[in-house]
């Protein structure tokens, strides 16, 4: 009897929990399906002087024809506010510090380093500062997003999960989206600098120019000019065992072009693929932007955008083509705070002393208590860190000022017809600093730097200084015929990839913020050299290269430390997979993957123990290793100086012992052993929606196949989990039906779209794809 009711009972529960489950199925398949998109049909959209056409292709790519600039704007304001508004308001809260209003206290970390610039109430200074004819544009957007945000059936499904409702878009929120690009691409809080000064004054100046080179041999800059070789120093002041993180995956980009006399179109082309965080949905959205006639046409815009934004950010125009790379230049200053003797709470500066002010911040996490944030910030900037000698140490930062965001000649390059006035456009913008690498369909090309440069004096050495007697600091930003230039060099190639691009007195100018390591440059450079004519499918399998050629002097240096412990049976059993490593980034590759293996345990080992007085200053346990920074670590290997054996080690066989004995470590870890020890099992896709890390089983439904991934950060082909080209594009200006284009995970962040996770494939593996929109399979008319 007790064991019927028993079963009774576990049935009935059973049951419930069938029903429960069903039920939050059904609920959540509802709100997917209501919050899709409008594909077909007509609907209404208030403010348009003329209707718009809208046709989307079978990956869901729209082309939009409009009767102006401000139509289109209003239509793709829509379009963004129907498919990504989740994704639009996790940037503009990034650029606020205000993601726990969204996602809860977990995001308060990251609110507190964010909020200290205080970019919701710059945003007054930057629409104060534009033009009728921007404001129209930008207030046309914004009234689109809306729009689509009040058509959809049901708010994004993201909302829903996190149990909270959206926001309106303002004017403002577009120049959020813009500081939130300055947080992903450059440093906001002196670490750079910070970390120089430390190791000068802990190691000593010449250990700080060595450990923290420059330059490196792989440098490749377009003007061929060569730094002085850093001498490796007698000794250094270290101590103690440390330990170096991984060099962090660099925020970058390639972009490189051929002039017209080197193409089948006569007309320059242009190649882009911007390496970012890879996440569902991706950043961009693509698009085509088209207005007939009237003042503001004939215009024809594709490329993509980024939602938020109501601007192409790259692509073409039929008369110019485009690209941008991460620039790296000296965008920011760390100021050391001189407190006004006598004078509490004041602080020195060329006009004498001045009060710190203080602002309270109220960060407010959604489901949590809200907290006060007080930010102390000087005329240069606000307080970000102290130094080892609790000096207060203030970012100044061209973020900062209303001219950073100024969009208003992103306009003037949409609609540039040739070099010239492009750059003439990237002179006058406002985004952060970028490479830009423009063709014309008349075969010409240039480099330059988009984004205001500040006039820099007395700060070459790149270490914090105080500005109180005027000998250091800015004074103002370089005219637009001062910003370096290079146009139609003479072999009618340019390559930027995040690198030093200049020398001499242009990079005096831009300074340096950290250049990246000339790997990838240097693979480029030697890509476009090595042919004489162009397509643009030879242009994509430059962007696809992954031969590892740069890893060859790391391959012999593993085989010497594999020969030096001969008696080591695991290290022995390694030589064949090494030997035959095949010096490709490959998935299925046992020697590649030990080869990078021991290049990052190397440079951990060796980096993180000279530094551990650096680390243990600055309160990294891990301390992130600069990219050019394993380049003396390569060469204290190669090399060998006894004075430099990093602690605590006796020599340098103890240390490339214990790397290897490291390295075996890692595949003894391995179920499969050495043979299942593949590149491909620790590089692999590893793309996920923002919110399936999480949520559990979330992934099922959103993220794309995680396959094993060809690549690395150290070939063209970057490609990490979770990081790596946000698109590729090849176009000749003029002839965009050619053009080729790849974007991972496709248009639309709802799974039950039509067109979810669309060009995954093509993107996954380079497969050749058009830029152009294909055949209409839905159309919108918005009247």
């Amino acid at each position: 009897m007790h064991r019927m009711k028993f079963l009774r009972a576990i049935g009935i529960l059973l049951a419930v929990l069938v029903v429960l489950v069903g039920g939050v199925l059904a609920y959540g398949a509802s709100v997917l399906v209501r919050s899709r998109p409008t594909l077909d049909g007509t609907l209404h959209l208030a403010g348009l002087s003329a209707p718009v056409q809208i046709a989307r292709d079978a990956s869901g790519v729209p082309t939009i024809d409009a009767a102006n600039r401000a139509d289109l704007a209003r239509a793709l304001g829509f379009l963004h506010g129907q498919e990504r508004f989740f994704q639009m308001d996790l940037l503009r809260r990034d650029g606020a510090g205000e993601l726990s209003g969204l996602v809860g206290p977990a995001a308060l970390p990251v609110d507190r380093k964010l909020r200290l610039h205080r970019f919701r109430e710059r945003v007054d200074q930057v629409l104060a500062t534009q033009t009728p004819a921007q404001r129209a544009v930008v207030a046309a957007y914004t009234a689109g997003v809306n729009a689509g945000l009040a058509a959809l059936g049901h708010t994004p499904w993201e909302y829903t999960l996190l149990r909270v409702s959206p926001l309106p878009w303002t004017e403002a929120d577009t120049s959020l989206v813009a500081y939130a690009m300055y947080f992903d691409l450059q440093d906001s809080d002196a670490t750079h600098q910070m970390m120089r000064a430390a190791t000068q004054r802990l190691l000593g100046p010449a250990a700080a120019a060595f450990l923290l080179p420059h330059g490196t041999p792989h440098d490749a800059p377009l003007d061929g000019s060569v730094l002085p070789d850093v001498p490796v120093p007698a000794s250094l002041a270290a101590g103690g065992a440390g330990q170096a993180g991984e060099t962090p995956p660099e925020h970058g980009s390639n972009n490189f072009a051929v002039g017209g006399r080197l193409t089948v179109t006569g007309a320059a082309m242009v190649a882009n693929d911007m390496h970012l965080g890879l996440n569902v949905p991706n950043i961009w959205y693509r698009a085509r932007m088209r207005v007939a006639g009237g003042p503001d046409g004939p215009l024809d815009l594709v490329g993509v955008t980024l939602p938020g934004v109501p601007y192409l950010v790259v692509g073409s125009n039929t008369h110019v083509a485009w690209g941008f790379t991460d620039g790296y230049i000296e965008s920011g200053d760390a100021v050391i705070v001189d407190p006004a003797p006598g004078a509490a709470g004041q602080y020195m500066t060329p006009d004498g002393p001045r009060p710190i002010q203080h602002f309270s911040e109220k960060l407010c996490p959604a489901h949590g208590a809200c907290e006060t944030l007080t930010v102390d910030e000087t005329i240069w900037g606000p307080v970000v860190a102290h130094d080892g000698a609790g000096h207060a140490i203030v970012w100044a930062w061209t973020a900062h000022d209303p001219s950073a965001v100024n969009n208003d000649a992103i306009a003037l390059l949409e609609r540039a017809t040739n070099v010239r006035q492009a750059l003439d456009a990237a002179h006058r913008t406002g985004i952060p600093q970028q490479n830009m690498v423009v063709g014309d369909s008349a075969g010409h090309l240039a480099w330059t730097i988009i984004g205001q440069i500040p006039r820099r004096t007395g700060l070459d050495d790149e270490v914090p200084h105080s500005w109180a007697d005027g000998t250091h600091g800015w004074h103002g930003y370089l005219r637009p015929d001062e910003v370096p230039e290079i146009v139609d060099p003479p072999d009618g190639r340019l390559w930027t990839a995040n690198a030093r691009v200049v020398g001499g007195d242009a990079l005096e100018k831009l300074g340096d913020g950290g250049y990246a390591e000339g790997l990838r440059a240097e693979r480029i450079r030697n890509d476009l050299r090595a042919r004489d004519h162009f397509a643009e499918p030879d242009l994509l399998a430059i962007q696809t290269d992954d031969h590892a050629v740069v890893l060859a002097d790391w391959q012999k240096l593993l085989l010497a430390a594999i020969s030096a412990h001969a008696g080591d049976r695991k290290a022995a059993a390694m030589r064949g997979a090494v030997e035959g490593w095949g010096g490709y980034a490959a998935p299925d590759s046992v020697g590649y993957r030990l080869v990078h293996a021991f290049r990052a345990l190397c440079i951990r080992t060796v980096f993180g123990g000279l530094m551990q007085k650096v680390s243990a200053e600055m309160g990294d346990d891990e301390l992130q290793v600069p990219g050019r920074s394993a380049w003396p670590v390569q060469r204290l290997l190669t090399e060998r100086p006894a004075a430099l054996v990093p602690p605590p080690y006796k020599s340098w066989d103890e240390v490339t012992g214990a790397v290897l004995g490291k390295l075996e470590a890692a595949v003894d870890a391995d179920p499969g052993g050495l043979a299942a020890f593949t590149w491909g099992q620790v590089n692999h896709t590893g793309i996920h929606h923002m919110l399936a890390r999480f949520v559990p089983l979330l992934g099922l439904v959103t993220d794309p196949p995680d396959l094993p991934e060809a690549g690395d950060t150290v070939v063209p082909r970057v490609q990490v989990p979770g990081e790596g080209a946000s698109e590729r594009l090849v176009v000749s200006p003029g002839h965009e039906a050619s053009a080729l284009f790849e974007m991972p995970v496709g248009q639309s962040d709802n799974p039950l779209s039509p067109y979810y996770l669309a060009g995954q494939r093509d993107w996954q593996f380079g497969t050749p794809a058009p830029l152009l929109p294909g055949d209409a399979k839905w159309r919108l008319e918005l009247k």
